[in-house]
């Protein structure tokens, strides 16, 4: 029974990576960048997204996944870009992650072509979203400062699988028993030398350093910022 389980998962995620692959080769043809983009609920990736991509100097759109609802579309629709909202319970069950076929399903909706640079903002999770590419060229991760100093151990893929890490919420260190150093001691046991940025969302602090990362991504794929 346990071989068998491994074999549905490993059959799950192949199909996974070869739609992915599809998804890769469209991108490619619209030379379109695109960031995939991670945390758990409540960790501030569309506020973080609200402050940096009016900084971007790109064309950029999002691909805003989520469970149910389109709040989070709506606040960064009002920044004037494109922006296609991709709900996990019309159809794919309720999942708490995209995956490469759901992305698939949402290309018809968006203009890649006139795109530069593609966020998708990920479902609030902090273990299925790593284990599902969906064609991206970048994978970052947000991690507020109120989840506690011990995620990067007790969910290592996520950290594992991203080349950046935001450490977000900084703004709140004065009111909270928190260890910054312990967190980022933590992050790099998990995925040594990862870079890091250390943001406050809500005033701007470091946003504009998430902003440069994002427009260099856009511009190793051919953008022009």
């Amino acid at each position: 029974m346990h071989r068998t389980k491994v074999r549905i998962v490993e059959d799950a995620l192949d199909a996974n990576n070869t739609i992915a692959e599809a998804n890769r080769a469209d991108f490619d043809r619209a030379d379109v960048a695109v960031v995939n983009l991670m945390s758990a609920p409540g960790a501030g990736k569309t506020t973080l997204l609200e402050r940096a991509l009016p900084e971007l100097g790109v064309r950029v759109g999002v691909l805003e996944g989520d469970v149910q609802g389109s709040m989070d579309a709506d606040r960064l629709a009002s920044l004037h870009i494109p922006v296609t909202q991709l709900n996990t319970d019309a159809g794919f069950g309720g999942e708490c992650h995209l995956d490469a076929n759901m992305v698939r399903s949402a290309l018809t909706s968006l203009p890649l072509e006139d795109l530069d640079l593609l966020v998708i903002e990920n479902v609030g999770n902090l273990v299925c979203p790593a284990e599902f590419r969906v064609g991206e060229d970048s994978r970052a991760m947000v991690v507020s400062v109120t989840e506690g100093e011990d995620k990067p151990l007790k969910y290592p893929l996520m950290f594992r699988t991203c080349e950046l890490v935001i450490v977000n919420k900084l703004d709140l260190l004065p009111h909270i028993d928190f260890d910054l150093d312990k967190l980022l001691y933590n992050i790099d046991a998990v995925h040594p030398g990862v870079q890091t940025m250390l943001v406050s969302a809500r005033n701007g602090g470091g946003v504009t350093q998430v902003a440069e990362w994002l427009a260099a991504v856009g511009d190793r794929a051919g953008a022009v910022a």
